[in-house]
């Protein structure tokens, strides 16, 4: 499926297939779609700045947005919709529950901007999870097992033994040799990609300089090169059958390789997804994953409280239609979809780099092969995300509620459903690929609330359901109407039914997010949660297209810096900081050349 051209100004909509009527002993509010307050500038919007961001999402141009305004450019942040952050928000889609609608967990963010922008002492506050994933398995035994893992190497050895011995001994191994591989690869997320533009000019320092971080690199993983290129280049199922044979430990650990991504456990590259999601921490605990508490819009509100103290002024309800260009071909501001005119030296985008570049710049102004790259970049999605207001607990077959109802250390987890293995997460890619929902999907299922209950009423939950595989595009002209919605999400709810009876009846209310949906409301290209693909051939030099891969992109003055940037998707702040770095050396350039 290619790009799918949208407007800049998508309509703010709660999607179909809310279930009215409350459960007994759930306080709720009387309005339905009540929105949470959010804090934004009291400056008014002036018509010149330094630098203005168009969108403030994925945690990187509120970062960018501090970062520029501390070195002393005045900086605005203009985003479309009323709440701050793009994907990572809080919102009360059911009166009384607090949803993380699109973005629910928190690891990939750069440890640098926690410490740098201060989070903490904005308000940002982290609920590491540990033990931190479940699989119940579906089987005919009483009770069923399941599989619990956690930062305590021996529990999760004990857990994995259940299954096989082998797996046990071979875990810890496994561990340390992705730790090497997401140390060699750390220098590269938090600088811009070599720029091959140097590489053939300038004294054979000024070279050597461009290369750092790719020699740190390949310095750092020395004789394990061959095995890293394996890990980048494989199958995950090829990589994971090397080191295991359990089913239930390999498709666990598959998720993490194929989530967000329209590929299966078979398809070559998907080693390098697992990576990206293993090489975030929290509290120096690398590849752990945690709630904000709040949601995820409490992140997003205390960046944009960090540059907002430095002078940063960020606005909602301001969508951007238009970037300007001066006779020279030069970006010098945006226009507003109400026609008005703010004027800046530079532009930073992060919006996709379909919206950036096929509907907000002038095409004749890009070169027509750069033009012909953004329009071909795989942005498939197989994501459906389903936000479900519960009145109890799901209790599960392999691990039953107490009597008191209270969480247990498996409800604060990512819960995977539909992987006893890796067969199941290929049978459900493979129906997607051929235009169908899947029949079994793959579900990560997460319940926030079991660690900050204050997201929910008394004796409630809110679930969040990140699902695939979808397909954007339906076989048959299909349309992803409010039928074919409800359709999946039933499926999905029978799924979970199997693994926790009761859950159905438990549902008080659900928003269902398909690929088209979360491409209207959030601007995913396609849905694609990482505004493209992370596949080889869209990563590093290439991300969004060879030789514009630094930020800056053919229209001087502009630059991209979200998700369709190095060093790609999720909530990690890494594109904007980047970014924010390059517009700074350019502006250092310019003076000095004054």
């Amino acid at each position: 499926m290619k790009a799918k051209s949208r407007s800049y100004q998508h309509s703010v909509e709660m999607s179909a297939g809310l279930c009215a009527g409350l459960g007994a002993g759930c306080a709720a509010h009387r309005l339905w779609g009540q929105r949470l307050a959010h804090s934004r500038t009291t400056e008014k919007l002036q018509r010149e700045y330094d630098a203005v961001v168009i969108g403030a999402g994925n945690a990187g141009p509120g970062a960018g947005a501090a970062y520029l305004q501390q070195a002393g450019l005045r900086t605005a942040v203009l985003e479309k919709r009323h709440v701050l952050g793009g994907a990572a928000v809080t919102e009360e889609i059911v009166p009384g529950f607090k949803f993380s609608r699109a973005s629910y967990l928190l690891s990939l963010l750069r440890p640098q901007i926690y410490a740098e922008l201060e989070l903490q002492r904005h308000g940002l506050r982290v609920l590491p999870r540990d033990p931190y994933s479940f699989t119940p398995l579906l089987e005919d035994r009483s009770p069923p097992r399941s599989l619990l893992m956690g930062h305590d190497m021996a529990q999760t050895q004990q857990q994995i033994a259940q299954f096989s011995q082998k797996d046990a001994q071979a875990y810890p191994k496994y561990e340390a040799f992705m730790g090497c591989l997401v140390s060699a690869i750390n220098p590269l997320l938090d600088a811009p990609p070599a720029d091959t533009a140097a590489l053939g000019q300038g004294s054979l320092l000024q070279r050597l300089r461009a290369l750092w971080p790719l020699l740190q690199t390949g310095l750092a993983v020395g004789r394990q090169l061959p095995h890293f290129y394996e890990v980048l280049t494989a199958p995950i199922s090829k990589i994971l059958d090397h080191w295991f044979e359990s089913e239930p430990l390999k498709a666990t650990l598959a998720t993490d390789a194929v989530i967000g991504a329209m590929s299966s456990p078979h398809t070559p590259g998907s080693g390098y997804v697992l990576l990206h999601h293993v090489m975030g921490e929290l509290e120096g605990q690398r590849g752990a994953w945690g709630y904000v508490a709040g949601g995820m819009g409490a992140l997003s509100q205390s960046i944009a409280r960090a540059a907002a103290t430095r002078g940063a002024h960020i606005f909602t309800e301001k969508a951007v239609c238009r970037v300007l260009l001066g006779t020279d071909g030069q970006a010098q501001g945006i226009v507003l979809q109400d026609g008005t005119e703010v004027r800046s030296k530079v532009v930073l985008s992060n919006a996709s780099p379909q919206i950036t570049f096929l509907e907000l710049t002038p095409k004749e102004q890009l070169p027509e092969d750069f033009v012909r790259r953004i329009q071909q970049l795989d942005t498939r999605s197989p994501v459906t995300k389903i936000n479900v207001a519960v009145d109890q607990l799901p209790s599960f077959l392999a691990a039953p509620n107490t009597h008191d109802s209270r969480p247990l250390p498996h409800h604060c987890c990512s819960i995977h459903l539909n992987c006893e293995n890796t067969h199941l997460l290929h049978q459900a890619y493979t129906e997607a690929a051929h235009g169908h929902p899947s029949s079994r999907p793959m579900i990560e299922l997460c319940i926030p609330s079991a660690l900050d209950p204050g997201l929910a009423p008394p004796g409630c939950h809110v679930v969040s359901l990140f699902t695939q595989y979808t397909p954007y595009e339906l076989a048959g002209g299909q349309l992803w109407d409010e039928k074919t919605r409800n359709a999946y999400a039933d499926t999905v709810f029978d799924c979970i039914e199997a693994y926790a009876p009761g859950f159905k009846a438990s549902v008080i209310g659900r928003d269902i997010l398909t690929p088209p949906d979360l491409e209207r409301i959030f601007g995913l290209p396609g849905g694609n949660i990482f505004h493209g693909g992370m596949s080889l051939d869209q990563l590093y030099f290439t991300r969004p297209a060879p030789s514009y891969s630094t930020y800056q992109t053919p229209v001087p003055g502009l630059y991209l810096c979200g998700s369709g940037a190095h060093p790609g998707g999720g909530v990690m702040g890494a594109a904007g900081r980047n970014a924010a770095q390059v517009v700074l050396r350019d502006f250092r350039r310019l003076r000095w050349r004054q």
